[in-house]
């Protein structure tokens, strides 16, 4: 099959125009209904672009039950469907491209619906009688048409979004199933009959009948050992929960679950070092001047206490073209195995106070001279109180050629940055 365009007007070029475009693939052809030019004509015409909600229902349906089709067939990728006042993309196996281009250009030109929702319905599949209660099996021929292997795959996908479990086996011409549902998923579906109209429980209670086939065993050993147990009791109960994760992030607050996790293992264990990035030592100082793949590094570093704390802005930004920092921006990375364990951000100031560590005590008089001062300093929390804060400062001060002492810090000086200060200079520090 090759692409095409159909016409649905006589004359391509009138405000009326629309066309159906053929696209095949490996596995299916896209075939989309281009209204974009009606509707830009539609307030010329005195129309509504909108669709009509039946329109779009009756489109639903039989985007649905081809897709289900497709998948059932096979086809493991996913598929992608749009309805939409200028365009309408359904998926159709090539055998159902005419029909499906028919039933589109009767409900586009005439407002008929019904070869919409006859092609849905003769496309659909019972998979409600497939994931009936019961243990039973299902032949291939017979039942179902696909590989045992393929039909098990698609039928595992709709149990789940229908909360089963299937307990499902292949074998050389068929598939044994017995559908049961988690006592987790009839709670949720019990507790929520809005999102769940309809719903009818069958398999809780089910009880086979004597002449119910049984699943041939295959041996090792044992089989099914669950079969006949009894299910785990759930209870509600109000407990307090923090609103914040410690690593800054929180799903509930609309965070991807998946991009938590993967903050938090970076928060909790350091920021992972891409392989390609050749590392000689223990700690790499990077500046404005470093390689931008030195400079991503160290914001990846710097994101991780600004998400902790909840910084406005990270304390490294510079990751476009390399240039000479006024102040020697820099950034002090330190790792352990592939990770960054420890992030210090330092540049140079010259005007100081000094300040004795002490609450509510005032900073001294102004001094003017040149000393490096922390911007911030994060570890890992895995490697917290292990002396890699000082470790860094010591490394500071090295770089710069000073003692610990005449290095100052940046104002407010947070508790934990207070305790560290107080360890390594307990006559009191530089601040700005």
């Amino acid at each position: 099959m090759t692409e095409r365009t159909f016409h649905l007007v006589a004359d391509p070029s009138s405000r009326d125009t629309r066309k159906i475009r053929v696209r095949p693939s490996r596995w299916f052809a896209t075939v989309q209904l281009d209204r974009d030019r009606y509707v830009d004509a539609a307030p010329s015409r005195g129309s509504e672009a909108d669709l009509p909600a039946e329109y779009l229902e009756a489109v639903g349906r039989a985007c649905d039950a081809a897709a289900d089709r497709i998948r059932y067939d096979g086809y493991p990728g996913a598929i992608w469907l749009g309805t939409g006042p200028r365009w309408i993309d359904m998926c159709a196996q090539f055998r159902n491209v005419e029909a499906t281009i028919r039933a589109l250009r009767f409900a586009e030109l005439e407002g008929d619906y019904t070869e919409l929702h006859a092609l849905a319905d003769r496309l659909a599949l019972p998979v409600d009688e497939w994931l009936a209660p019961g243990e039973r099996e299902l032949i291939r021929g017979v039942d179902f048409e696909p590989p045992p292997g393929v039909f098990l795959r698609f039928l595992r996908g709709k149990a789940a979004k229908c909360g089963l479990r299937l307990n499902g086996r292949a074998t050389a011409g068929s598939v044994w199933v017995r559908p049961t549902l988690p006592a987790a998923q009839r709670q949720i579906r019990e507790l929520n009959p809005a999102q769940y109209l309809g719903w009818e429980d069958r398999w809780t209670n089910h009880v086979e009948s004597d002449g119910t086939p049984l699943r041939p065993w295959l041996g090792g050993s044992g089989e099914d050992l669950s079969r006949g147990a009894l299910p785990v009791q759930f209870r509600s109960l109000e407990t307090a929960r923090s609103q914040r994760c410690p690593c800054g992030m929180n799903p509930r607050d609309g965070d991807d679950d998946n991009d938590h996790r993967a903050h938090h293992a970076a928060w909790a264990l350091g920021v992972r070092i891409p392989k390609n990035l050749e590392w000689w030592g223990d700690l790499a100082i990077v500046t404005t001047q470093s390689p931008v793949s030195w400079r991503k590094l160290a914001r990846e570093a710097a994101r991780m206490p600004q998400r902790e704390e909840g910084y406005d802005f990270a304390s490294w930004s510079h990751v476009g073209e390399p240039e000479e920092a006024e102040d020697n921006h820099r950034a002090y990375l330190l790792r352990v195995d592939d990770r960054i364990v420890g992030y210090a951000a330092a540049h140079d100031v010259k005007v100081h106070r000094h300040w004795d560590l002490e609450d509510e005590s005032p900073y001294g008089e102004e001094v003017a001279a040149l000393r490096p001062r922390i911007i911030l300093i994060w570890v890992a929390d895995t490697y917290r109180h292990r002396g890699i804060g000082a470790a860094l400062v010591q490394e500071l001060a090295s770089d710069f050629g000073c003692r610990v002492a005449d290095v100052s810090w940046s104002t407010p000086v947070s508790d934990a940055g207070r305790r560290l200060a107080r360890r390594l200079s307990p006559e009191g520090i530089w601040v700005s």
